[in-house]
């Protein structure tokens, strides 16, 4: 585990969203074994998605990285999405695969596998047409800063997603609680937070590099998110699969908390 917090710098300096992509997003590994941290994200994400007033016009991701396995069972329920990353290459990683370009990433079996679970494995074309369609912007952001995507400035968004971003991106627990509210604060009163946060994980790693996570436990989430002005509607654990040496995660929290109405 790193000794220390790894940070924005270091990212945008040697993180490799290819090498990112091949270790963690492919449906299984190089022996065949199926990659079951990311199938069952997939499915609690559907799950979530399918909760009562998760719709809307526009959903916000943050920390999107250089994927869209987060965005596959959302696109079905808002009308435009827009795209929030820290570091340049991720994002121009994103790009590549809503542009069509050459070399892009083949999320295919993924897409497959999330129109499974919708019920029609054949759809995953119209799929990926859709949710390239909906995706409008793919912006800077930083989740310390009051206002994450500043100079731009965008209006309130019906919800917002997170997945696996603040716990890397946040030293310590104060960043953490501070990064919650500064996201909290992209979304509308009444407007939801859908998050899928790795617990007790100290380090991930791949293409021998090793950035840093910081340890959370269910209440310490729970806490922050409530703390920034929602209250949580559906939480789950799920043990961490066994046997996946790059990460030291034990188990992974999904939550789905609404933003209470402002106090005038």
């Amino acid at each position: 585990a790193p000794a220390v917090f790894t940070g924005t710098d270091v990212y945008q300096r040697s993180f490799n969203p290819q090498e990112y992509l091949r270790e963690f997003y492919r449906l299984s590994n190089s022996q065949g074994q199926p990659n079951t941290f990311l199938t069952q994200n997939l499915r609690v994400l559907q799950k979530m998605f399918s909760l009562d007033g998760l719709r809307g016009d526009t959903l916000i991701d943050v920390g999107c990285g250089p994927t869209i396995y987060q965005l596959l069972s959302a696109c079905e329920h808002f009308q435009e999405i827009i795209a929030l990353d820290y570091t340049d290459q991720n994002r121009r990683e994103l790009e590549k695969w809503l542009k069509k370009e050459a070399g892009a990433f083949d999320w295919r079996p993924v897409v497959e596998y999330v129109c499974e679970l919708e019920g029609d494995r054949e759809k995953w074309a119209e799929k990926e047409e859709k949710l390239r369609k909906k995706v409008k912007q793919v912006l800077k952001c930083d989740v310390t800063k009051a206002n994450p995507t500043e100079p731009v400035s965008l209006p309130p968004a019906d919800c917002i997603v997170s997945t696996l971003c603040l716990e890397a991106a946040c030293k310590d627990l104060a960043t953490f609680r501070s990064a919650l509210r500064n996201v909290g604060a992209l979304v509308k009163p009444g407007g939801h937070l859908v998050m899928v946060t790795v617990l007790q994980e100290t380090y991930y790693a791949f293409n021998n590099q090793v950035f840093s996570c910081l340890r959370l436990d269910k209440n310490m989430v729970e806490e922050a998110v409530e703390g920034a002005g929602f209250d949580v509607r559906f939480s789950e654990v799920h043990p961490c699969p066994p046997g996946n040496a790059g990460a030291n995660c034990e188990a992974v929290l999904s939550l789905v908390a609404r933003k209470r109405a402002s106090i005038s």
